[in-house]
Formats: C-alpha cells, sequence, structure tokens
C-alpha cells in the first residue's frame, strides 16, 4: 500500500530505520470535520508504528467536499506529489487513486464489497497494488431493514435514502430489495446526491406518507448527517443507520462496524508495507463485530417504544 516511484528497498528500509519521513497522501471524499477522530486515530497508530506523522507535511490530505468527480483530479495530484502511500478513506477515493496509480500502494477504508467492485482481485490475496479495510456496511442493508422492521411493527413501506453517484448504490439497493422481497416489505427509493436533494427526498417521503427511513453507506450521507439527522426529527420519522456517529449526533438508530476500529487496521496496513510489506500479499480486512446503537431521546420525538428484544440486543444505549 505504499507508494513508491523509485524502486521500494531504496525508499521503505530508509523510511523503516527514521533516516527519512515517508510522506502520505490521504484522499478523503467528505471533508475534515467528518473524519476527525477517524484521521487522529490513523495519526496515532502510524506514530505508535514507528512513523510519527505529526508534522504538516507528513500527510498531505486531499478533500472532495462530497463532490465524487473531483476525486480523479485531487488522486492524480497526490500521484504526482509522488506519495509513499495513499491512504483512500471510502470506495470513491479508492476507486479514484486505483485509476490514478498502478505502483503506488493504496490502503483504502469501504463499506462496498472490493471484490464485486472491481477494487482489488480478491479478499485474501488482493494482487496489485491495493488493500485495506472492507467496513462491511453495505452488505448490512438487509439487517438494518430487518431492525427497522422490528422497532415499526406496523411498517407498510420504508423509505431509503440512496447516493446514485456512488459506485456501490446498486449493489446496496440489491441487498436491501433482495431482503425487503424475502419479508413482504415495500420500499421507496430516493435519490439524493446534494443538499437540496436530502431536503426534497424528505418532502418527497412525508407525501408519501413512508413509516421510517433506511439511509444507505455513503460518504456524502456521512457529511451531512447533522441536516439529515435533523430533518428525521422535525418530521417524526424513524430512521435507521449504517454507522454509531449519526446515532451519536441525535438519530434514532445504527448498526455497523466501527468507524475508529476500521481507519486503525487501516492504518496498520499502511506502517507494515512503510516497512517493506507488499499491499497484494495483505489480505483485505473485514469486521468481525457489529454494533447497534440506540438513541432512547431520539426515540420520543415520534413517540416510539423501543422493544425489550432491541434494548437487550444493542451494545449502547444512548439515555
Amino acid at each position: 500500500m505504499l507508494g513508491l516511484l523509485g524502486s521500494a528497498a531504496a525508499v521503505w528500509p530508509l523510511a523503516a530505520h527514521g533516516q527519512a519521513t515517508p510522506v502520505i497522501g490521504f484522499l478523503g471524499a467528505t471533508a475534515p470535520d467528518d473524519i476527525g477522530p477517524q484521521v487522529d486515530a490513523v495519526r496515532q497508530t502510524l506514530t505508535k508504528s514507528g512513523f510519527p506523522v505529526d508534522r504538516d507535511d507528513s500527510i498531505i490530505f486531499r478533500w472532495a467536499d462530497g463532490h465524487y468527480d473531483r476525486l480523479p483530479a485531487l488522486a492524480s495530484d497526490l500521484v504526482n506529489r509522488k506519495v509513499a502511500v495513499i491512504f483512500a478513506g471510502s470506495l470513491p477515493s479508492a476507486v479514484a487513486a486505483k485509476q490514478a496509480t498502478s505502483t503506488i500502494p493504496i490502503v483504502f477504508v469501504m463499506g462496498a464489497d472490493p471484490v464485486k467492485l472491481g477494487v482489488v482481485a480478491s479478499l485474501n490475496r488482493p494482487s496489485g497494488n491495493v488493500t485495506g479495510i472492507y467496513q462491511y456496511y453495505g452488505a448490512l442493508g438487509g439487517k438494518r431493514l430487518e431492525l427497522v422492521r422490528a422497532l415499526v411493527p406496523s411498517l407498510a413501506t420504508l423509505a431509503v435514502l440512496s447516493n446514485p453517484n456512488n459506485p456501490n448504490a446498486e449493489d446496496h439497493l440489491n441487498d436491501i430489495r433482495t431482503a425487503a422481497r424475502a419479508s413482504g416489505q415495500q420500499i421507496d427509493v430516493l435519490a439524493a446526491s446534494s443538499e437540496h436533494d436530502i431536503e426534497a427526498s424528505f418532502v418527497e417521503l412525508v407525501r408519501r406518507r413512508d413509516g421510517a427511513l433506511l439511509v444507505a453507506d455513503d460518504p456524502f450521507f456521512g457529511l451531512h448527517r447533522d441536516q439529515i439527522v435533523a430533518l428525521a426529527a422535525r418530521h417524526a420519522v424513524p430512521a435507521s443507520y449504517y454507522t454509531r456517529e449519526f446515532t451519536l449526533a441525535g438519530g434514532l438508530m445504527s448498526y455497523g462496524s466501527n468507524r475508529l476500529d476500521n481507519y486503525r487496521e487501516a492504518a496498520g496496513y499502511v506502517a507494515r508495507i512503510l516497512k517493506g510489506e507488499k499491499p497484494g500479499d495483505l489480505p483485505v480486512l473485514q469486521p468481525t463485530k457489529f454494533e447497534l446503537v440506540l438513541n432512547l431521546k431520539t426515540a420520543k420525538t415520534p413517540g416510539l417504544a423501543i422493544p425489550q428484544s432491541l434494548l437487550v440486543a444493542a451494545d449502547e444505549v444512548i439515555e
């Protein structure tokens, strides 16, 4: 995962012995404020692994601010700066980085299946210059649907908020559709790729009288989680999210892997590559634990009674 424009032997041993400080490129699909704790976790892990990155020039950050069409140019800029490794903080970032270089190692953190979307050849043997952490967010769409149905037993139609600009959009929706057919659940898909679209989607949700909302895995939605959580509260719509950050921001319920842990794992891979390992030999890691987080304070807004079964199953309950 570590980049190189010269020979690996010339760069990595020097970095490992402290004779040279490798520069890491960080390609973010969102903005610094969105994943500040995750970036801190990356810095801490790299420092503990022998690569202090406290200087401003030790990591070059490039942010797309939710505009995925900016990522190819940002990835090319990192390549031109001859960074040692590119840390891709999302699927759109990983796709852009892979298109920009076949030599500089890339370490990703993504919620979609990297094999199905062509980012790596396989999970066990990624091959090439790309590996990372598969957060497993998209594949949990069916489980989140199950949890929403447990929360709202009388649910007639479930709205699904999806960003068509994300390469994982259809894959994620297919998982949800499969689960919906199996359970006889009706769903409405609402497309949103801008702040205006998010507002319009809630207007449409209310017009259609959808009984609950499931927010699909997408960095853009993470960037605008405060807006989404506020709209769900305003319209008293029970909503389920893919990561705990939404629930901590006031969302009702989330189910997924822990992003902080995932970023730490990815940073560990960056360090291993800086020490000489090849990204193609490092298997794509997958989380083994998924956490259900419930916000009881938020549940009071739509007047929901959280079933005892969910309370018992919850890993964290916010009161």
